[in-house]
């Protein structure tokens, strides 16, 4: 299982996180980033769609952790 972690204070709102995996992620009002589920099993359409979400943010204001 992975978190999903994101620093508000680089985020700029580009919405590829939530263009890319809608399902982990959602716009708020003014089109931030908000997390649906911040836990993502191991499995390969979670994994796929979460590290195309963090691999095109371009301020890499997405984290994963593992969890335990």
């Amino acid at each position: 299982m992975k978190r999903i972690n994101i620093d508000m204070g680089k985020c700029s709102g580009h919405g590829r996180c939530y263009t890319l995996a809608p399902h982990l992620f959602e716009p708020d009002d003014e089109g931030f980033p908000v997390v649906r589920n911040a836990v993502v099993a191991d499995d390969m359409d979670g994994i796929s769609a979460l590290a195309a979400a963090v691999d095109n943010c371009p301020e890499r204001a997405l984290t994963v952790t593992d969890e335990a």
